[in-house]
Order: structure tokens, then sequence, then C-alpha cells
């Protein structure tokens, strides 16, 4: 059907141009996130050297911890690191529109009110391009259960679709290059590494935060013989034994 087609059908059913819009895109996000998934195959991945593999570093911003119980993304930022490099210039980064109230503490801890999110794109919409930046890359976040659990809900939320990005922990990394190490929080390891923290709980600025450590230690581990992700997952699982 002709784009002029179309709307004489939409006039003639008396149908609402603009929902008409919304809903072929949404069903065009839908079939690509779903496409995505399926096609992602990361096992080829494994095996090559860290240093040829492109990443996207992410962090997300959230209402709560818990998305079952109806918790919310209220932004989302991520970069690309390739070779050890980080590309500042490739970076993305989005609000995300909410009708929940803001948890005082959590405005506080990100400088987020829900005035800044009323007209933030939709959660659908944020997702689906970040879905693009990413493409098939693996996943890198730091102490990642909770980008993990987020997404898992949101992907069948949205798509009724798995998460089936590879995603990595960078304490996957930090257990190994220090291994008598025992910090948790993102700025306490950036100040152990040396790495100025800046832009605290901002999603984008997590993300980098996040970028630089990993950058930090991934000349480190290859120089104790952890050269690709299988050898990343390995050393781990020996070290928890």
């Amino acid at each position: 059907m002709g784009f002029d087609s179309m709307i004489r059908y939409i006039k003639e059913k008396g149908l609402n141009i603009i929902e008409v819009m919304q809903g072929k895109q949404n069903a065009q996000q839908l079939a690509y996130v779903r496409q995505l998934q399926r096609e992602i195959n990361n096992d080829e991945k494994l095996f090559l050297p860290l240093q040829q593999l492109q990443f996207t570093v992410f962090d997300i911003e959230t209402t709560g911890f818990y998305p079952e119980q109806g918790d919310q993304i209220i932004s989302l930022g991520a970069l690309k690191v390739r070779e050890g490099k980080i590309f500042e210039d490739t970076q993305f980064y989005s609000l995300i529109y909410t009708n929940q109230d803001i948890p005082p503490e959590i405005e506080q801890l990100t400088g987020i009110r829900k005035s800044d999110l009323t007209t933030a794109p939709s959660l659908s919409e944020v997702i689906y391009q970040f879905y693009q930046f990413v493409k098939d890359d693996p996943l890198i976040a730091h102490h990642s259960y909770h980008e993990k659990n987020f997404l898992q809900h949101v992907n069948w939320k949205l798509y009724r679709s798995s998460f089936n990005h590879r995603l990595i922990d960078t304490s996957f990394l930090l257990q190994i290059a220090e291994p008598t190490i025992r910090i948790v929080k993102l700025e306490e390891w950036c100040n152990y590494a040396g790495i100025p923290v800046e832009n605290r709980h901002h999603a984008l600025g997590d993300a980098i935060l996040t970028a630089q450590l990993w950058c930090k230690y991934i000349e480190k581990v290859q120089k104790l013989g952890v050269i690709s992700l299988m050898d990343l997952y390995e050393e781990v699982a020996k070290r928890k034994k």
C-alpha cells in the first residue's frame, strides 16, 4: 500500500494517524529487537583476544532495585571501548519518561527529578535506540546484576524476548588483577586505581568511570595470561572453587 493510499484508508476508517504511525513504529522496534536477540551469537567472541573485541560499557539509574515490583529505569548511558581505548565521542545517553514519583533519596543521589522526565522519550524508544547503538557488542557494567535484572525484565515486558547479550561484570577483571583487594563501590575502585571520580550517579558518568576502570586493568590481566573472554571466565571460576 502506498503512502497516499494508506492516508486515505486511515481517514475512511476514522483512525487517528498519529496512533497508527506510532503503532507501526512500535511494531518495527519489536521486530528489530526480537531479530537482534535471536541473531546474537557471542560464542565465537569467547576466543578472540580481548584487545580485538569492541565492547559497549553502560550504566542505568533507576527508581529502586526491584523491576518486578514496579521500579523503573530513568536514565541510561553507554559508550564504546575497543583495543583498550575509550571512544568518548561515541556515546549514548537519555533520560526516560516515567509517571512515577521519584523517591527523595534517588533525587538526591542522581539529581534527576520527576519534572526532568515529563518530556523524556518513552522506555520503549530509549531501549530500541540503545540496542541500535549496541548492536551485537558484548556489554560491560560494574556489578552488573542490577543492569541485567532490569534489562531482562524490560525485554520481556516490551518484546516478550529474553535478554541474550553477553554481559561482563568488571568484578571478574578486578578479582584477577587485584585478588587481595576487597572493594565494592565504583568510586572506591576508581580512587584506588587513581581515576578521578566525576559525575558519579549519572548514567553516562558512571559508564565512563567503568570504562576507565576496565581499560586500566585489561592490560594487567593479559600479562597474567588472560587473553580472551574464555580465559577470563575460566580464571574467575578457578578462584571461586
